[in-house]
């Protein structure tokens, strides 16, 4: 989970890191919070993604819209004139 104190913590070692540096203790714990904030990103992101549902999903055996049918049709006619002269 995510706290109020866990990302004070993360910030206040990121400042360390650019202006003083980090020793190997330090680095050691910014590694672990780094982890553990990942990790409860990406579970918010899997509920999110789970909790999603499809609900007007497109007909299986739709054609192409027309438009892309005659842009296609357009090009084609266009790369066959070249072919020929």
């Amino acid at each position: 989970m995510i706290t109020p104190e866990l990302l004070a913590r993360i910030n206040e070692l990121a400042r360390k890191k650019r202006t003083a540096g980090l020793t190997e203790e330090e680095l050691a714990e910014q590694k672990q919070l780094y982890e553990i904030y990942l990790t409860a990103i990406r579970g918010q992101v899997t509920n999110l993604l789970d909790s999603i549902e499809v609900v007007d999903a497109p007909p299986q055996d739709s054609a192409p819209p027309k438009k892309k049918s005659k842009k296609i049709l357009k090009q084609a006619m266009i790369n066959l004139k070249q072919v020929i002269h």
